[in-house]
């Protein structure tokens, strides 16, 4: 599919014929162990999902949970710095991870010390605040802190520590790195000689960009100095990204300071990591304030303290997490019980990442233009070089870069789990994205901030794209992104219906036929997309379960950026006619997510159109459900009935049930929900309707409703002195056009742009869903409403 047209039914990359092209052997899965029992027997949640999020989290499997609960549930573990027999258990148990962990990282006690900390972030401030940092003075210019640009944010934010001690520090770019001159066979510089450090990631958590090990003995030997400057040179390893998939030997590659994180390998448990010490540097890092459990001897009233003598006990104040520690064994167990090592994951990891690269790379639009913009400095050639990670951009047919915002909800639609924005790594960002720092700057000015959705500003990417692969990440994960991307941006300029499959369909061949599968192709949906207006009945009358979301019903073709209708043109329409598009219903979402409610009449409450989304379906934890956890929500169709006083909610294959439309005052009680980061009162709709509603989803579910005498603010867009509608597709995408509004009653005439829609979206959009589901705070009492499309 390099260049020229691409095909109807776009073909996918055919796993077999990838691994006879491929320069190297290519390992896929784990030997005798089938990949695909693994995945049904110990991640049977992730069914119907494709989680390719495996650097921000990845997944723990089934058996390592009950191991560790049965582990509790026989055991007695108590704090470990009393004395007592359980706390003993705990204390050996905890031991016994220690070591496990050194062994993990092919060392043992008598080189590495491991403090357990709360995350690789707290292990990174801990060096910050414990090595001795020498500011500069009439003999000497004290101590450098240098560090990679492609850092995560943790570690860039340990200058604020040095910088409080007058430490310069220093951003090292990696092609600089990369090019320093490589000296003789130096040796260690005297120790009278200020420290320096030098940081950096093995592995790039923006791009998988893997740094070579060597740097650590050529920084620590004078050999390769990111600055030149005398002093003695410590080295820590940015470990946290690259442990999650590859081996890292401790044995060779000797860096001083090596911070984890232990979710990032086994998913579990969270908010635990370790500081990997180098035993050699121990006695130079410098501790100040002490907790519980770390002095030897002090005294309450005097200036009197001794640490106890092994590092880790210095610097672990307080109680350790140490149930998290235990678990951390069950998480070594199974990882080796199911993959055999990680040399096995890594060759497994980078086998996925590496076909995805390669059908990625090579997607074309009919004109020969690039569908996506990979941001790599390598061309994942190796393991030693590139981590299961793959960072991008989606194009339109002209080159424009589509927010990465857009692309995040597309792929929600398709049950796709993916990563968006800068990662915490703006120095990465800046250098991919070609930001410089006043533009950076500037998109702060314009509101932009780090995890936001403001992925375009003047044409220019904020962020990106990131999909990232795990130890129990399969061929079809990645055909099931191939084909999303497919189905998304390769569609005919002809009208023809998106190509669509569901993860099942994408081309991926079972086990026993990875060796020899065929081309894999998308198939087309026969259907086209809705020409009739929605009706009360619903506005997706079929939108499947998580299990098949991918590509089941018509989905929106993305534009790179919306197009703004000057003012003079609307107005000209307005007095020449209503144009080719005239939608006079007004459409109600009871309940938020669920499907529309049509009305041509309405009242308005208090709180804007009466009733509109006033409720909303929670799930065990009482959280919102949207269609982004569960597609299904689509499928509820609410009906109201003003004379009876009743909400009735019908789905498919579920007997009718009615709801109060006002709570009983004697027995609601009132609560504390949040919705769209807005703090509500709710009251529970009772037992009857949530039973309905588990039954329908399969899980426990309950319906509650915003109390009627509270007052929550709208947030508002565009003119302040108009209350706007805030439109939104029932598939949960938000439409961007010009549509404008005039009430009917009242004298309200003068039009106003409710929301902002491509001349390209407008066919799917109109036979889909134009809702209004926001306050129109107006003053008559009854609302019919049109609307115009504005060509």
């Amino acid at each position: 599919m390099a260049g020229g047209a691409a095909p109807r039914g776009a073909e996918l990359l055919a796993f077999a014929r990838f691994r006879e092209s491929s320069k190297q052997p290519l390992a896929y899965g784990y030997g005798a162990r089938s990949l695909r029992e693994l995945r049904q027997r110990e991640f049977g949640r992730l069914a119907g999902t494709v989680y390719l999020d495996h650097a921000g989290a990845t997944l723990f499997p089934q058996s390592q949970l009950t191991s560790f609960t049965k582990d509790l549930m026989e055991n007695v573990y108590g704090n470990p710095h009393s004395q007592n027999i359980s706390s003993r258990l705990t204390h050996d148990t905890v031991e016994h991870v220690r070591y496990r962990i050194l062994a993990h990282f092919h060392t043992s006690p008598e080189d590495y010390s491991v403090i357990f900390t709360a995350g690789s972030t707290a292990a990174l401030k801990l060096v910050a605040e414990a090595f001795p940092w020498v500011s500069p003075g009439p003999e000497s210019g004290g101590s450098r802190f240098c560090y990679l640009t492609d850092s995560h944010t943790s570690v860039v934010g340990m200058r604020k520590v040095a910088m409080a001690l007058n430490v310069t520090c220093v951003p090292v770019r990696p092609e600089d790195m990369r090019r320093a001159e490589t000296r003789g066979s130096g040796a260690r510089a005297p120790d009278g000689q200020p420290p320096h450090l030098f940081c950096y990631p093995a592995q790039s958590n923006f791009s998988g960009t893997r740094y070579p090990l060597s740097w650590i003995a050529e920084v620590q030997a004078g050999r390769r100095g990111p600055v030149a400057v005398p002093g003695r040179w410590f080295v820590l390893l940015d470990a946290a990204s690259y442990v999650s998939t590859s081996a890292l030997d401790l044995s060779v590659h000797q860096a001083d300071f090596v911070p984890i994180s232990f979710y990032k390998i086994f998913g579990f448990p969270t908010g635990l990591g370790a500081l990997l010490v180098n035993n050699r540097v121990a006695p130079l890092l410098r501790k100040t304030y002490f907790g519980g459990g770390t002095a030897a001897a002090y005294l309450a009233g005097d200036d009197f303290y001794i640490p106890r003598r092994s590092v880790a006990e210095r610097f672990e104040d307080g109680t350790i997490s140490f149930l998290d520690v235990i678990a951390l064994k069950h998480g070594f167990d199974a990882l080796e019980r199911l993959t055999g090592g990680m040399e096995n994951i890594t060759l497994h990891t980078f086998t996925l990442a590496q076909y995805t690269y390669t059908a990625l790379s090579a997607l074309r639009y009919p004109s020969g233009a690039p569908v996506v913009r990979i941001y790599s400095d390598s061309e994942f050639s190796s393991p030693e070089v590139q981590g299961p990670v793959i960072n991008f951009n989606v194009l339109d047919p002209s080159g424009n870069i589509i927010g990465y915002s857009q692309v995040d909800k597309m792929a929600s639609l398709y049950n796709i789990h993916l990563r968006t924005g800068c990662f915490c790594n703006t120095g990465a960002c800046q250098r991919h994205l070609g930001l410089s720092d006043e533009m950076v700057k500037k998109h702060l000015e314009a509101g932009h901030v780090c995890g936001d959705n403001v992925d375009l500003i003047d044409g220019q990417p904020t962020g990106s794209v990131r999909i990232s692969f795990g130890y129990m990440s399969t061929l079809e994960d990645a055909q099931a992104f191939l084909t999303f991307i497919i189905a998304m941006q390769l569609h005919q300029s002809d009208g023809q219906p998106l190509p669509q499959t569901t993860p099942g369909e994408a081309g991926a061949p079972a086990e026993s036929e990875a060796q020899d599968a065929g081309p894999a192709t998308v198939d087309r949906c026969s259907s086209s997309p809705q020409e009739d207006a929605p009706t009360a009945s619903g506005v997706c009358n079929d939108l499947p379960s998580a299990v098949d979301t991918v590509g089941s019903c018509p989905l929106p073709l993305m534009a790179a950026g919306t197009q703004q209708v000057p003012s003079e043109k609307a107005a000209g329409v307005l007095d020449g006619g209503l144009g080719p598009h005239v939608i006079t219903n007004l459409y109600l979402y009871p309940i938020k997510s669920c499907a529309a409610f049509e009305v041509t009449k309405w009242p308005l409450g208090n709180q804007g159109l009466l009733y509109d989304r006033s409720w909303m379906v929670v799930n065990h934890n009482g959280v919102c459900l949207s269609q982004k956890q569960e597609p299904r929500l689509c499928l509820i169709q609410p009906f109201i009935d003003l004379q009876q006083k009743v909400m009735v909610i019908k789905a498919k294959g579920m007997e009718p049930i009615e709801v109060p439309l006002e709570e009983n005052g004697e027995r609601a009680q009132i609560c504390q929900s949040k919705v769209c980061a807005d703090r509500v009162n709710t009251y529970n709709c009772g037992e009857k309707i949530s039973s309905w509603l588990s039954r329908f989803f399969g899980r426990p579910c309950q319906l509650i409703k915003q109390s009627s005498d509270f007052q929550r603010s709208a947030k508002r867009r565009g003119d302040r002195n108009f209350p706007l509608a805030y439109s939104k597709s029932a598939r949960g995408m938000d439409l961007q056009g010009d549509l404008l509004m005039r009430g009917k009653q009242g004298g309200l005439q003068d039009p106003r742009v409710v929301s902002r829609m491509t001349p390209r979206r407008w066919r799917w959009a109109s036979s889909q869903l134009l809702c209004h589901r926001q306050a129109l705070c107006l003053s008559p009492p009854c609302l019919e409403a049109q609307f115009h499309w504005v060509t």
